[in-house]
């Protein structure tokens, strides 16, 4: 949403940027925070970076501590403000530049609800992603809350049967060695292993996802986790296991 434009119906976001700082946080998630129906709510996506889920957490406590009752003359669309928001839109500006996407590829690490994370990672387009993208915004806020508890305890119950089948199956039974994977693809799966560990860890201790990250930096050393190397991350991995 560009500067300067106001949609007063804007429901869902995803933050697309590097930028990590409070204040702009604060602005980017603020378009978004609007007095609502009855069962409405707003919903953006963010990069499963400790930074942004402990401004997110912040944020989260300011509104509820700030935001007054909902005050609607009107229901349904504001077409004033939207032919207006629209119009200014439509004028060039230095804003309106071009640009080319590369790449990009994401998966649904957890759900942050009323001031908790729910779930573990989930593939894109999986049967789990499908079921935590469909709960916000259906339901008053207790039954959400209830439903994603709900899920999450089934989700893990799955992966506890999976793991106990594995360990019964016969030695002879093993698969094939995969092929060895990239040091990218070794990054990429040791950072969603341990965004997992975190979220179960968060789970059992109520600490927020950026606290334990930290934890972890101070008791291994080494760079956040997107800059981490292969060994630190599996140190890190062995670490939060021991704890």
């Amino acid at each position: 949403v560009s500067e300067g434009v106001d949609v007063p119906r804007l429901a869902v976001g995803v933050y697309a940027t590097s930028a990590s700082t409070p204040l702009f946080f604060a602005q980017a998630v603020g378009r978004f925070v609007r007095a609502r129906k009855p069962g409405e709510t707003a919903s953006i996506f963010l990069p499963s970076v400790p930074v942004l889920l402990e401004l997110a957490s912040q944020l989260e406590a300011q509104r509820d501590h700030v935001l007054g009752k909902p005050h609607r003359e009107k229901d349904g669309w504001d077409d004033e403000l939207l032919a207006a928001a629209k119009a200014r839109r439509d004028e060039p500006g230095e804003q309106e530049k071009g640009f080319t996407s590369l790449h990009a590829s994401a998966e649904l690490d957890q759900v942050i609800y009323d001031g908790n994370s729910f779930g573990t990672a989930a593939l894109a387009g999986s049967e789990e992603e499908q079921e935590y993208l469909g709960l916000p915004g259906l339901l008053e806020p207790e039954h959400v809350r209830a439903l994603l508890r709900k899920r999450q305890e089934e989700q893990l119950a799955a992966e506890r049967r999976k793991a106990k089948q594995a360990a019964k199956q016969e030695p002879e039974q093993k698969p094939r060695p995969a092929a060895p994977a990239t040091a990218a693809e070794r990054r990429k799966a040791l950072r969603k292993e341990l965004n997992a560990l975190v979220g179960l860890y968060h789970h059992r201790t109520g600490k927020p996802h950026g606290q334990i990250h930290a934890a972890l930096r101070e008791a291994c050393g080494g760079p956040p986790t997107a800059m981490a190397t292969i060994e630190q991350l599996e140190e890190r991995i062995a670490t939060l296991r021991s704890w």
